[in-house]
């Protein structure tokens, strides 16, 4: 969906699921059935190419199936609660702490190697 070159600027930009949680969120949805990528993008108003990548790499993680054109939401729905119970976790301590600083991370990252991973 097109915003404003006002929102744009100011980085007021809306805020929504991303493409793999509406993906997800869909099938889930109907998880009766199994859709084509072109059918999951007009659902969830995205463009297909960003659908096919987003089903690809739920597909890795397990979180959907593949046959042929067509895809479904995975059996194991007690792995899609977890990894979405995961993601609200850390979404939600992120906002309590304001994530994690990669710098800080680094700099307080011990120089030696863990004695779990001494030989």
């Amino acid at each position: 969906m097109p915003v404003s070159i006002g929102e744009f600027e100011s980085g007021d930009l809306p805020q929504g699921p991303s493409v793999p949680e509406a993906v997800v969120t869909y099938l889930y949805g109907q998880r009766d059935k199994a859709f084509t990528r072109a059918e999951i993008a007009a659902a969830i108003d995205a463009d297909p190419n960003t659908v096919g990548t987003a089903l690809s790499r739920l597909k890795e993680r397990n979180l959907v199936r593949h046959k042929g054109e067509y895809w479904a939401l995975t059996e194991d729905e007690d792995r899609v609660a977890a990894a979405y119970d995961l993601r609200t976790a850390s979404a939600r301590l992120d906002e309590d702490d304001g994530g994690i600083d990669p710098e800080k991370w680094d700099a307080a990252a011990p120089d030696a190697p863990h004695p779990s991973e001494d030989s």
